[in-house]
């Protein structure tokens, strides 16, 4: 009986080791590996000398003058590179979790009451998540940019030339890139979000409309409580998402001599440079940064629908 049991476990076992040996050798091995070399100066393949934290002294505390520091200042973190990459990153997120995020919810309220043309809708929205970030990235580079600029044209001949000006100049870049990238990924949302709408019972909202509720009381009682936990799913995508961001922001600013530099650009940016061990570094501080995010996210969820009655308290 005792063998039976064993020869079972090990036929069982049998089925998942395929994909056991591939997560280890390509997500824990890296992230240990990386470990070790972020208390390392390292170029990765030559050379390596062991610094203990030195590497995450630079991460935090390069070009911060700590003898006039204040943490109430709101411009500290321009000194730092890092925090700096934070900020960027931070902002674009910040527009992604508003402007996307919104307009993906309204866009799904609108197509799920659209019956005939739904599904045409769904692949017009989901055709730019599809495409290659790269690929946006270049065109949208190429109709932003001055002399005069594609974009800039059709706003002079619509009248609207006074809107006109450099795109991704020096003022407006890091906003342009913000909302780009919101654009290119609203698409993600929208599905999701259109999927959780479907899932809410057209029963509940015909029994409403019985009781006299009108539209907006139907959504409150009834849309919203029964979304959020597709709402919450949906932001705690785009906070991980978007601070990983880092194709379409490389091809549409190339970083913008810092001006759009994210966490993830610049952990590129010492790899190019061989300083490997400051990249894991950096790397280990973006995660544990990210894995915070998604903790705290997840617990805020938890509240927020217990809180309108999706879980029990």
């Amino acid at each position: 009986m005792i063998d039976k049991t064993i020869k079972d476990k090990v036929v069982n076992f049998s089925f998942v080791f395929p994909a056991f040996v591939i997560f280890s050798v390509f997500y824990l091995y890296p992230f240990f590996y990386s470990f070790i070399l972020s208390f390392q100066q390292t170029d990765g393949i030559y050379y390596s000398k062991f610094v203990g934290l030195q590497n995450f002294k630079e991460v935090f505390a390069s070009g911060l003058d700590w003898q006039n520091f204040k943490w109430w200042s709101i411009t500290w973190w321009k000194a730092s590179s890092w925090w700096n990459s934070m900020y960027n990153g931070v902002f674009i997120t910040f527009w992604a979790l508003t402007f996307q995020n919104i307009l993906a919810f309204a866009l799904a309220l609108g197509v799920d009451k659209a019956i005939k043309t739904g599904k045409i809708y769904r692949v017009i929205f989901f055709i730019l998540p599809v495409l290659s970030e790269i690929i946006i990235g270049l065109l949208m580079r190429e109709l932003l940019l001055t002399n005069p600029g594609i974009l800039n044209q059709w706003l002079e001949k619509v009248g609207l030339g006074f809107i006109s000006h450099n795109w991704l100049g020096r003022e407006s870049v890091l906003l342009t890139t913000a909302l780009v990238h919101s654009w290119k990924g609203f698409g993600w949302a929208f599905i999701i979000l259109l999927a959780g709408l479907q899932t809410i019972p057209e029963e509940l909202y015909e029994a409403a409309r019985i009781d006299g509720a009108n539209y907006m009381q139907r959504f409150h009682r009834i849309t919203l409580p029964l979304l959020m936990p597709v709402v919450s799913l949906v932001i705690v995508l785009t906070l991980l998402g978007t601070m990983q961001a880092f194709a379409m922001i490389l091809a549409l600013t190339r970083g913008a001599a810092g001006l759009t530099e994210v966490p993830v650009m610049r952990i590129y940016n010492h790899l190019r440079l061989s300083q490997v061990g400051l990249a894991c570094a950096e790397g280990i501080v973006l995660g544990a940064v990210l894995i915070a995010v998604s903790f705290t996210m997840f617990n805020l969820s938890k509240w927020i629908r217990s809180r309108w009655g999706v879980l029990p308290r």
